[in-house]
């Protein structure tokens, strides 16, 4: 039986909020399951793992917007590569308490939460996949 014919059919998940951040991660499942820590993520779906631990398809819902991510597939054209360039950015109404799990989850405190001179509240931690993410709490 091929893999395609063994891979599960995707069901019908809703897609939250207009544009999806797509994450390339070296261990998608453990990724996803820290993001259910650190910014208590909800899984709408996951591929089951292949025979080399992989995924390829995992749908997470964070603070009301989709989040997707998947493995690298280097013998498909999808090769390892560094996040760059990028900040996930989670609009929050209590920045300090989302940069406090996503510290406690083992997040890298890259700047605490502080008055910004745009007048919010803001900081920005990497987690260990190397991604950087961002909390954004408006101005009342």
């Amino acid at each position: 039986m091929s893999e395609a014919a063994e891979a599960p059919a995707m069901p019908q998940v809703q897609t939250k909020g207009g544009v999806v951040a797509y994450l390339a991660v070296d261990g998608a499942l453990k990724a996803a399951d820290f993001y259910t820590k650190a910014f208590a993520a909800e899984t709408a779906f996951a591929h089951p793992a292949d025979e080399k631990g992989r995924t390829m398809h995992i749908h997470l819902y964070i603070n009301g917007s989709s989040v997707m991510l998947g493995d690298f597939y280097p013998e498909h054209g999808h090769a390892k590569e560094a996040p760059a360039a990028f900040t996930m950015q989670l609009i929050v109404s209590d920045c300090q308490a989302w940069f406090d799990r996503a510290v406690a989850a083992g997040c890298e405190a890259l700047v605490p939460p502080q008055a910004m001179f745009w007048g919010d509240i803001w900081g920005q931690v990497r987690d260990p996949f190397g991604f950087v993410w961002a909390f954004d709490q408006p101005a009342a």
